[in-house]
């Protein structure tokens, strides 16, 4: 049997009852296993053999990968972990994204280590972080390959981002796709008192938690903090003419002002008129209805403001 062949074969179909220590074990690891995992099932000969002949490859000089077709994302991260030693996790974005976080894909595979787990030679394209805190809770008990919880993966996707807002959008991200609720970041910064950026995932947490789901709604909320504006409801729900359900992005309700912000999904027409439609029954009831593009709320912000405070007092807000 070719390699190829025997290794699809495994990827389909569960081994059997019969099957050896070894077969279980690459089922499990995704056909990649260290050379010190290799030598505890066959012998320095068998190992080179199968090397040599092509059945198997060296991925790095201490991980084999057990067949000769392309590499896929997850035997990239087993490789990144067996190289990285058996206390290495996956953290941070590499493991939100494999518990199920779309988006801000990261092409570096980030581990997690213990601060005084000895350094080994790592593959290229793997980022190592140290830690000296990793409680029981924060990592997943049975998830292959091994990794932190997803809460504990979005707080360290924070702390490692390259940029506030970057960091700020991964958090928003993880309750967006419901993956995180509640007061699961803040459990995982209570254990971790002095985590980067504390205070803006704290902060971050606070505001999605309350309805500001995007990285526009966060930015807005700063900026009409920052401008001394009363703050809104984010994502608060109304009836709209015919009954429906309808979620506004920032709703002043004293002042009956609501503020729509666009992103890219507004240039679709079918979503676009949606919009128009939903915007139209607040005016036929009185409201006032402002509408910004989310590059706007960063490259515009004085006349985003201006506008915000024009319509608040127009609407009696004394300002």
């Amino acid at each position: 049997m070719r390699a190829n062949s025997g290794w699809m074969g495994l990827r389909r179909e569960l081994p059997g009852d019969d099957a050896d220590e070894l077969t279980w074990l690459l089922f499990q690891q995704d056909a990649v296993i260290s050379l010190d995992q290799a030598r505890r099932h066959l012998s320095p000969k068998a190992i080179r053999h199968r090397v040599s002949s092509g059945r198997w490859r060296q991925a790095h000089r201490s991980v084999l990968v057990t067949h000769n077709g392309p590499i896929t994302v997850d035997q990239r991260r087993w490789i990144a972990l067996l190289a990285a030693g058996p206390a290495a996790l996956l953290g941070g974005l590499t493991a939100a994204h494999a518990c199920g976080l779309h988006g801000y894909d990261s092409r570096v595979i980030h581990v997690l280590l213990p601060a005084r787990h000895q350094t080994r030679a790592i593959p290229p394209g793997v980022r190592v972080h140290r830690t000296t805190l990793l409680p029981a809770a924060d990592v997943h008990p049975s998830a292959r390959p091994p990794r932190t919880r997803v809460a504990r993966s979005l707080v360290d996707a924070a702390q490692w981002a390259r940029t506030d807002a970057e960091a700020r959008a991964i958090i928003a991200a993880g309750f967006q796709q419901r993956l995180v609720a509640g007061d699961d970041l803040h459990h995982v910064l209570g254990r971790l008192p002095r985590a980067h950026r504390r205070q803006l995932i704290h902060r971050t947490t606070a505001d999605v938690a309350g309805g500001a789901h995007s990285l526009a709604e966060l930015e807005f909320l700063d900026l009409v903090r920052r401008a001394g504006l009363p703050e809104p409801s984010r994502q608060a729900a109304r009836r709209d003419t015919a009954g429906r359900r309808r979620y506004l992005d920032a709703w002043f309700e004293e002042w009956r002002v609501h503020v729509e912000i666009d992103g890219g999904q507004h240039l679709d027409p079918r979503t676009a008129w949606a919009d128009m439609r939903r915007q139209n029954d607040l005016w036929m009831e009185g409201d006032r209805v402002l509408r910004f593009p989310a590059w706007a709320i960063r490259a515009e912000a004085g006349e985003v403001v201006r506008q915000l405070r024009t319509a608040l007092e127009a609407a009696g807000w004394p300002g």
